[in-house]
């Protein structure tokens, strides 16, 4: 307890291990506290069921950052697979591919309904919400009401389990932005015409982009590398280390961290700064003395998921990385096909392992359904999708995953700007970081982003960069660690000087 550590870092998911790996290769003490006894990675682990291995959620590895993209090559510098993107959606018994292709979508959806589609995007371009506000405005503004509810309206509520009314616009502007029905359409139609050729364009937005990269088993890889890289830097890590509390003494500008061990005991570890990636909504509720905020922390709320594994060998072969189920027959959101993510997944090299994915709330009749029972749901529904014959199967899992993705509500931007300030001002050394850690829904390169810089402010001594900043597709990001100096003049809240 003597021991004042320079950081400690919350968590070892992709913000928190790219935080702990930057702080180590600088010399700097820090020590990361993962709650799970087992696996590294947090969402982005990789967990296996009898030498099957399987990605919780599915995580492309493709960024326009190059320090990312230098970092997981320094991390795995062997080990990555460029593998083809192939996705579908499923809509009333009929597969689109996705991104769309024009002529197969307007075959599809007939000459009728294809026609009304384009009328409402004519429509809505003539006729905008003025001010979008919800997901359902943002989106009927891009691409009209017509197509909002064929391919977006069921998929999403699936996904976040309330009224697309309810979401916030936000989420829509980070998730999809610069993606229209006309850069669809005309993106559709070069995939039409090229006849085979995969070619992404220059410039292409994200939900476009027809190729990644990823580690031959799985994300969890990266994760692990991370970790003992880090380790061998002289950076610690401790797992199975629940943080209980965080007392602040602010005379002396040190925080006492609380933590319950996965076998019973308690710890106590002392530190200048915290970084943290658990959920911002349980790191205030440990902060003593209690925070003005506190009220606003707890109106934060998570979408949790379970994913079902099912294991067979079905009569053809599944040649998707993915689908996006939209049809609103079944409950399943999206399937995973993990041999086309990488063949090294798949312990026998010939059977199929799919991963049904179910959204759904910690607590409710999904999640805390028997593994039994969800098993026979996956099978049935997997078979009434095409996807596999449920007698095919032979084995199966379950995973479920809580906190996958905070909500973006309606008052969610209102919650964090009143707990953000009071971080700035009241507790300077605590920097959260990560998807969760901020309530940013960001991808995986992105949340390493908040990490690197983070831990690039606290070598400064300094808020050099400006780590709220990073989102879905701020250019800054976007140009790497050199423009994001260039974003912390704009920011509306100014970062504190780091001690």
């Amino acid at each position: 307890m003597d021991e004042i550590i320079e950081t400690i870092v919350i968590g070892a998911g992709p913000a928190g291990l790219t935080g702990a790996y930057t702080l180590a290769k600088h010399g700097r003490d820090v020590l990361v506290l993962e709650q799970d006894e087992t696996y590294v990675g947090g969402i982005s682990r990789t967990a296996s069921h009898k030498g099957f291995l399987f990605d919780i959620g599915g995580h492309r590895f493709f960024s326009k950052s190059k320090e990312i993209v230098d970092l997981w090559n320094e991390l795995l510098p062997d080990d990555f697979l460029d593998r083809p993107r192939l996705s579908r959606i499923y809509y009333r018994e009929k597969f689109y591919a996705y991104p769309l292709k024009a002529f197969e979508a307007l075959k599809n959806l007939g000459v009728v309904e294809s026609a009304l589609c384009v009328a409402s995007y004519a429509y809505a371009k003539a006729f905008p919400v003025q001010e979008p506000r919800s997901f359902h405005q943002w989106v009927r503004n891009q691409f009209g009401e017509r197509l909002f509810g064929i391919f977006f309206k069921t998929y999403t509520e699936k996904v976040w389990g309330m009224s697309c009314d309810d979401i916030s616009a936000d989420w829509a502007a980070q998730r999809i932005k610069g993606l229209s029905l006309g850069a669809a359409v005309i993106d559709g139609l070069k995939r039409s015409l090229r006849r085979g050729k995969r070619v992404a364009s220059a410039g292409a937005a994200k939900t476009l982009i027809e190729s990644f990269r990823y580690p031959r088993r799985g994300p969890g890889m990266m994760w692990e590398a991370a970790a003992r890289k880090m380790q061998k830097l002289g950076g610690r890590l401790l797992m199975g280390r629940k943080v209980e509390a965080l007392a602040y003494d602010e005379s002396a500008r040190l925080w006492t961290v609380s933590v319950a061990c996965a076998d019973g005991t308690k710890e106590s570890h002392r530190a200048r700064h915290i970084l943290s990636s658990a959920p911002l909504r349980e790191v205030m509720n440990a902060i003593e003395p209690k925070p003005l905020s506190l009220f606003n922390a707890r109106a934060l709320s998570y979408r949790d998921f379970l994913t079902v594994v099912l294991i067979g060998r079905p009569q053809k072969e599944l040649p998707d990385n993915w689908v996006y189920i939209h049809d609103p027959s079944v409950k399943v959101g999206r399937v995973q096909n993990f041999k086309s993510w990488s063949p090294e997944m798949i312990a026998d090299g010939v059977s199929t392992c799919l991963g049904l994915e179910y959204f759904c709330f910690e607590g409710d009749g999904l999640w805390n359904a028997a593994d039994a029972d969800l098993v026979a749901l996956a099978k049935a529904e997997i078979g009434k999708i095409g996807l596999m014959n449920a007698a095919d199967v032979y084995d199966a899992c379950v995973v479920r995953q809580p906190k996958a993705y905070p909500v973006y509500d309606e008052s969610y931007a209102e919650n964090v700007k009143a707990v953000r300030l009071e971080i700035a001002t009241r507790f300077p050394t605590l920097h959260p970081i990560g998807r969760n850690g901020m309530h940013k829904y960001n991808n995986q390169d992105h949340a390493m982003m908040t990490g690197m810089l983070t831990a690039l402010n606290i070598v400064a001594g300094r808020a050099v960069y400006d780590v709220w900043g990073v989102n879905e597709d701020a250019e800054y990001t976007e140009q790497g660690v050199s423009g994001a100096q260039e974003a912390l003049a704009s920011e509306r809240l100014t970062p504190k000087r780091v001690a």
